[in-house]
């Protein structure tokens, strides 16, 4: 029987990252996925700077995918006033659907093996794991959980956030604007939400926005809601008159949680969404998943030395938190600014006067530079 030195579930940015990071390190990885590459998935597609730094170390060049360069903030509420800001690190576009499958193939470079399939059980004892999918088990001494935003894993495992309804919809859709800046990533309110825009490195600007479910369901389908909801917003209703949809239709994912999570379960060590989710509007939680990856990287390449599962346990539960607690109650506390008409009214009014304050506000959600 083969025991893997590590089986990470999910093939998100923050398990493909995991799995690169530790194949470079002689260790056998096996990375489980429900769904093939390359794929869209629902996502801001901004990534913040602070993370190439690590990338690089790791001998990953996204020149490669010839991401967008964005280093500034449009921000509107929903009566079309606005703000506008130079982001303090900057980031980059660049779609899902090349980025996963960039770092699949790097993965699948250094030896990582992929399984396609669903897990549905993961059982710990004697000091190992099995880990379930229909056709077969598999066994190791570690899994890291990369599962993303809610999984049926979560259920299983009786994660306290799961037992709680989430109001919240994410909808996401890549448009053809040749107007559209690229060094731009924008964020507009509307009743019930707030949507962000920017341009990925085929030139399509990738249109994500998160939603009140009691919101969304007054209407019958996506494009209503983005007739009757969304347009209301001046530069939301400039966009869309200017636009082509790309995909045939939006994608959609719902349930999306905010709800506090603890980094490890059942001994598991979460990585990215499934450890902890930042409000889109932050634009970082692709940044947070590829710094989560690292963290949880050197804490098994150290557990691979002293041999303490608690040591490594109490070790990445503190790191994470010192890492992502603060930026996640920002976060919540941002978002409560931009669902409350008078507060996003007061807040633009406030930050126009003193671009240097939103930019205060940005830091306070985003990292620094990791290497």
């Amino acid at each position: 029987m083969k025991i893997y030195d590590v089986i990470i579930i999910g093939g998100g940015l923050a398990g493909l990252t995991a799995a690169i990071h530790l194949a470079k390190h002689k260790k056998e990885i096996l990375l489980i996925e429900k769904d093939s590459f390359p794929r869209h998935k629902v996502c801001g597609e901004y990534v913040s700077n602070e993370v190439l730094p690590y990338l690089n170390t790791l001998d990953l060049n996204l020149k490669n995918l010839q991401p967008k360069s964005i280093d500034q903030l449009l921000l509107s509420n929903r009566n079309g006033e606005s703000v506008n800001s130079k982001l303090p690190l900057g980031g980059f576009g660049v779609s899902r659907f090349a980025l996963d499958n960039f770092l699949y193939e790097k993965a699948q470079s250094l030896g990582v093996k992929f399984v396609f399939e669903s897990v549905f059980d993961v059982s710990f004892k004697n000091d190992s794991f099995e880990v379930s999918t229909r056709a077969e088990n598999y066994n190791s001494k570690l899994v890291l959980g990369a599962f993303g935003k809610r999984s049926n894993l979560d259920k299983t495992f009786q994660r306290e956030f799961i037992q709680k309804k989430s109001p919240w919809i994410g909808i996401k859709a890549h448009y053809k604007n040749k107007d559209f800046p690229e060094d731009l990533v924008a964020l507009h309110n509307f009743e019930g939400g707030y949507c962000g825009l920017s341009k990925t490195e085929t030139d399509a600007v990738n249109f994500c926005y998160l939603a009140k479910y009691s919101s969304f369901k007054t209407e019958k389908n996506v494009n209503d809601f983005n007739q009757n909801v969304l347009r209301k917003n001046p530069f939301l209703d400039e966009f869309l008159n200017d636009s082509k949809l790309l995909f045939e239709k939006h994608l959609a994912i719902s349930q999306i949680s905010f709800h506090k999570k603890n980094p490890v379960e059942n001994h598991i060590l979460m990585l990215g969404d499934a450890a902890g989710l930042i409000h889109p509007l932050c634009g970082n939680g692709m940044a947070m998943a590829i710094h989560s990856a690292k963290m949880a990287s050197e804490e098994i390449l150290a557990y691979f030395q002293h041999h303490q599962r608690s040591d490594l346990e109490q070790n990445y539960s503190r790191i994470w938190q010192k890492q992502f607690n603060g930026r996640l109650r920002m976060g919540r506390y941002f978002q409560k600014i931009l669902l409350h008409p008078k507060l996003t009214n007061f807040g633009i009014n406030m930050v126009s006067k003193s671009p240097f304050l939103l930019q205060k506000m940005i830091q306070q959600t985003h990292g620094k530079p990791i290497s």
